[in-house]
């Protein structure tokens, strides 16, 4: 589990392919940490890279390596070429809770309409697709490339919808959000309490647990 806070901004200096399949094979990345600190990060711990949680498999220095299988590519973005990436170590017991429970397991790939300055902030919308709609709600929490944010406005419509966020000059400063264009796809993961809601909701009381 993560927080949806990044600790670094760290950049992925090399990718080749894994195995001999070609474009069908997954990619083995080799990713700088930047100033995340890797003294406590051991074979197998999670790293949310992008928002996606991937398992170290090697160490050098500052540079840690995962590999990242073919579904897990044609479901996120950012994860098939050289560039920065936000970073974050997997939760602790006892950790503060900054942002929201973040799994590191991406739900679908949202598309930037806008990213514009609003005073002193930025206004980020972003266009979801339908199975992801029902999942955002006004003052929700969504990830989007492993930030933890609020939703500040919802517009359904019969596509998806179309949700904005609001970043502080902070946020905008110390990830990778601030690289965003119009057309620019990002990875989502809806809040997990939402999920839990909507399967409570959708089986009822058929499969309700008998009281002791």
């Amino acid at each position: 589990m993560f927080t949806g806070i990044v600790a670094a901004v760290g950049r992925i200096v090399a990718v080749r392919p894994l195995g001999e399949s070609g474009s069908q094979a997954g990619l083995h990345l080799e990713i700088d940490a930047g100033g995340l600190g890797l003294g406590d990060v051991g074979l197998g711990d999670s790293i949310s890279v992008q928002g996606a949680c991937m398992t170290v498999v090697a160490l050098q220095g500052n540079i840690f390596e995962v590999d990242v299988s073919r579904e897990s590519l044609s479901l996120t973005a950012g994860l098939d070429r050289e560039g920065e990436v936000n970073l974050e170590k997997s939760l602790r017991i006892g950790d503060a809770i900054g942002g929201h429970l973040v799994s590191g397991h991406v739900d679908g790939l949202g598309t930037v309409e806008r990213f514009e300055p609003v005073g002193e902030s930025h206004e980020l919308a972003v266009r979801a697709p339908q199975a992801l709609a029902r999942y955002l709600a006004y003052k929700g929490s969504v990830a989007i490339n492993g930030v933890s944010l609020t939703v500040n406005r919802v517009e359904d419509d019969p596509d998806g919808c179309v949700f904005s966020v609001n970043l502080i000059p902070h946020t905008v400063a110390v990830t990778t959000l601030k690289h965003l264009k119009p057309g620019a796809r990002v990875n989502l993961e809806v809040d997990t309490i939402a999920r839990y809601v909507e399967r409570m909701m959708s089986v009822g009381t058929a499969g309700s647990i008998a009281a002791l």
